[in-house]
């Protein structure tokens, strides 16, 4: 029982020191090059960063519990010898992991969308308006548990080497903040290209935050754009009102 919560401290704390560091660095980066667009440690930061905390908890601790069935119980089918399946395996396990995690955010994000559900729950992570880089785990406790069994059921169902864990594990982290900063990262050529039509960057989530009904997913725009909610890429101006279109919002 002590390994299992030392395991679950160390993981929470993993999480929220790797929030920490990415965020901080892309909120220094804006800071130093887009100048004024972070205001200091204003409330709406503030908060976002507490949320954040609580979120990294609510990660870390069924990923720490499944990093200790792994270690002690053999439990998932995490893997460390490269040998043990075909070399192509390697990144085509990244990209399964990634689709499956963007088909379940996309259809519980929509869910949180609903209005009941997004005054108790999805209405803190649109409370960041305009979003920053420490906006990116900044959700609900409700919302954090949605999200924080994914990856941990995946590893039950999809074999994958220790490496490519990490490597989707760092591929969450970068997107969920690069997609949050308020500004692009990506050059425009890109952004516009053959691959930004299907990839999300935050020109393309920056317009769910204004419009709130549309752009719904996490690494890539396919479910938009199968269930027609895909509405392009945004500018990074607010909305007109500056409370958002969505009518949970409204008096």
């Amino acid at each position: 029982m002590t390994a299992l919560l030392l395991s679950a401290l160390a993981m929470t704390l993993i999480v929220g020191g790797r929030y920490l560091v990415t965020s901080g660095a892309f909120a220094l980066a804006t800071r130093l090059t887009r100048p004024g667009l972070y205001d200091g440690l204003t409330p709406q930061i503030r908060q976002e960063i507490a949320w954040s905390l609580l979120s990294a908890a609510i990660y870390g601790i069924p990923a720490g519990i499944v990093a200790w069935g792994w270690q002690a119980r053999g439990w998932t089918l995490i893997y460390t010898d490269i040998a043990a399946y075909p070399l192509w395996w390697w990144p085509l396990s990244i990209l399964l992991c990634l689709a499956l995690h963007d088909s379940w955010f996309y259809w519980t994000h929509r869910a949180f969308h609903a209005p009941a559900l997004f005054r108790i729950a999805h209405a803190v992570h649109h409370a960041s308006r305009p979003p920053t880089a420490w906006a990116a785990m900044s959700f609900h406790p409700w919302e954090a548990l949605s999200g924080a069994i994914v990856i941990p059921v995946l590893v039950f169902v999809v074999p994958i080497h220790v490496a490519a864990l990490g490597a989707v594990l760092a591929i969450m982290t970068l997107m969920g903040v690069t997609n949050h900063m308020g500004w692009e990262l990506f050059p425009r050529r890109l952004v516009e290209g053959p691959l930004g039509r299907w990839i999300i960057t935050a020109s393309h989530h920056q317009r769910h935050h204004d419009r709130y009904r549309c752009n719904y997913g996490l690494y890539f725009r396919v479910w938009d754009r199968l269930c027609g909610t895909d509405r392009g890429l945004g500018d990074f101006e607010p909305a007109p009102d500056g409370r958002g279109a969505d009518p949970a919002l409204q008096p």
